[in-house]
This record gives C-alpha cells, structure tokens and sequence, in this order.
C-alpha cells in the first residue's frame, strides 16, 4: 500500500503563485509514476501533469508554460509549481502515484487539496 498526503494549496490572486507537495509513504519502492491531477466543480477529472522515475514529464495544453512537475525520489515527494494562476485553474488538485507490486500494479490517489484563485 502506498499513502499519498497532498499539501500547499490556498486562496491565490490571479498572476500569483503556488507551491504543491505530496508525500509518499508505505510501500513506495514500486513507483514508476507520479502525476497531478485536478477536478473543478461540475467537472470531471483531469490530467494536468505527470512525471516517469526516468524524469519524463508532460503536460496539459492548458498549463504548459505555467506549471512544472518534479520529484524528489529520496523524499518520495512530488511538487507541482503553479506560476501565473488563473481563476479557471480553481479546482481541487489530486495526487496520483502509480506501483508497481510484486502482485501486480496499483494506482493511488491523495485526498487533494484546495486551490482556488479570485480574479
């Protein structure tokens, strides 16, 4: 089992920026993938940004430029740096890790945290 603990989101004006962490905890020898992920009101969930254990990343359309994913293996913490927020990236951002088990492979998800930007 894995447990990943979202942290650093806020109320941030438009322009501004954050910082978001996620600890991994429990059996996280096996992560191959970590990623972001975020859910505004009324929608459904979406990728914003991942990240392989060789340190390839990607993006959504909507963040290149913005936003920029890394991992800090020997802390088992993902970050996601959010620059030049707009009220349109409001939505609770999720953790997602995926495991590699000697049983099989498992995703995970954080309980997320709150993002919210005021125009």
């Amino acid at each position: 089992q894995v447990q990943l603990v979202e942290s650093g989101g806020g109320l941030v004006q438009a322009g501004g920026s954050l910082r978001l962490s996620c600890a991994a905890s429990g059996d996280t020898a096996g992560i191959s993938a970590m990623a972001w992920h975020r859910q505004a009101p009324g929608k459904e969930r979406e990728l914003v940004a991942a990240i392989t254990s060789a340190g390839s990343t990607n993006y959504a359309d909507s963040v290149k430029g913005r936003f920029t994913i890394s991992r800090d293996s020997a802390e088992n913490t993902l970050y996601l740096q959010m620059n030049s927020l707009k009220p349109e990236d409001t939505a609770v951002f999720y953790c997602y890790a995926r495991c590699l088990h000697a049983w099989g492979t498992q995703g995970y998800w954080g309980q997320g945290t709150q993002v919210r930007v005021s125009s």
